[in-house]
């Protein structure tokens, strides 16, 4: 469990530092850098959600 839980956290890590790395353009604001890093974190407490419910020994 620990490994899945710092591969999540390199996943968030990546994305953000893409979202840092949109430089800013003349254009509307680009939102994608964040809007993955929030697929991520709802993608995490999904994950630990099922995990908790049905694989936790308890």
């Amino acid at each position: 469990m620990f490994r899945r839980m710092l591969g999540f956290t390199g996943l968030a890590l990546l994305n953000a530092s893409l979202a840092v790395a949109n430089a800013p353009t003349d254009g509307p604001p680009d939102y994608s850098g964040i809007t993955g890093m929030y697929y991520v974190l709802i993608g995490m407490v999904l994950a630990y959600g099922v995990y908790d419910t049905f694989f936790k020994k308890s």
